[in-house]
């Protein structure tokens, strides 16, 4: 029982918290939180290592590194060897399709190479060259983004829609964020490879997480473990319940079990964000403009949000895609 309550709890932590940032994020609470954890932790935490945390940091989240790359490919690569090693020869064995097995593997390939392709396309930088033509692709609001207003570092005109990153230090055509993982701003030229990223590692999580679910099944329907009872410290003769079952599965497949606990949770983690992500994408929003649009008062960010921007390149089509699906 100890088993499966932790790990519900953990999973149910883990969703709030993500939620919960969502929500700060978009009330622009989060920085006053993090603003007193860090007054209250300067008080516990020496000088020395608080130094070490904001070189660490700032590392990690404001410079350009390959360290989010090597841990994306390291677990990926973990999760796909155990279900190789372990999961694969056990469906085999209690005759499972061939095809469903394989399906994790297309779902990788796909997903490995618009990984590559959402590392290195260019986002959509703005320089000398382009600026005048992409001055002219989306209207300025003159809220979020105001006409002639230059870009201090990079000393050129900001198009609509667009934004300087601080971390690549260039600005962006149609910013929507800069992705740790991917080691890249995702910006107007690479949106929709970042798209298909996103929705075929999901697909991958929930298909390993099926897979690995059905697996359990089959072999707790296969040994009629159901049916079986066990002796409770009282000593009474009990029916083995979900919470056993769980527990002696564990044990007998520690790993296979720990994978898809992690793939489950991977699995809803990913699923809400490609869900997010596919909102701004029909709305014809990016990130960047959803979080401003907390910032301004209600009724501007209500009319804004209910107008998507229209590409002035194709005007007055109401069936057009988004132009992050576009290529």
């Amino acid at each position: 029982m100890d088993f499966l309550v932790l790990f519900l709890l953990y999973l149910a932590l883990v969703l709030t918290a993500a939620v919960l940032t969502c929500i700060c994020l978009r009330t622009q609470h989060l920085k006053g939180l993090v603003g007193r954890g860090s007054q209250i932790s300067s008080w516990i935490v020496p000088a020395c290592l608080q130094r070490a945390g904001r070189r660490l940091v700032h590392f990690l989240f404001h410079t350009r590194n390959y360290f989010f790359i090597v841990l994306h490919l390291t677990l990926q690569g973990l999760v796909y060897a155990e279900y190789t090693w372990e999961i694969f020869g056990y469906c085999r064995e209690l005759g499972f399709s061939l095809h469903c097995l394989l399906l994790p593997y297309l779902l990788l390939l796909v997903n490995l190479v618009f990984f590559t392709l959402s590392c290195v396309t260019d986002p959509g930088t703005i320089t000398k060259a382009n600026e005048a033509v992409l001055l002219d692709v989306y209207a300025f609001d003159d809220v979020m983004f105001p006409k002639n207003v230059r870009c201090s570092t990079c000393d050129l005109r900001k198009p609509a829609r667009s934004k300087h990153c601080k971390v690549c230090n260039r600005c962006v055509h149609r910013f929507d964020h800069h992705c740790v993982w991917v080691n890249n701003c995702i910006g107007a030229w690479n949106t929709g490879y970042f798209l298909v990223y996103l929705s075929t590692l999901t697909a991958a999580a929930v298909t390993v997480a099926s897979v690995s679910t059905a697996l359990l099944f089959q072999v707790a329907f296969v040994s009629d473990l159901y049916q079986e009872t066990y002796l409770d410290e009282q000593g009474h003769s009990q029916v083995v319940g979900t919470i056993f079952l769980v527990q002696f599965l564990f044990l007998l497949f520690p790993r296979i079990v720990f994978l898809l606990g992690f793939v489950i949770v991977l699995s809803c983690l990913l699923g809400g964000y490609l869900c997010f992500a596919l909102y701004l994408a029909a709305t014809n929003q990016t990130t960047n403009e959803w979080y401003r649009a907390g910032r301004v008062s209600a009724g501007t960010a209500a009319s804004m949000l209910s107008s998507p921007h229209q590409d002035q390149w194709s005007p007055g089509s109401q069936l057009q895609l988004p132009p992050c699906l576009l290529p």
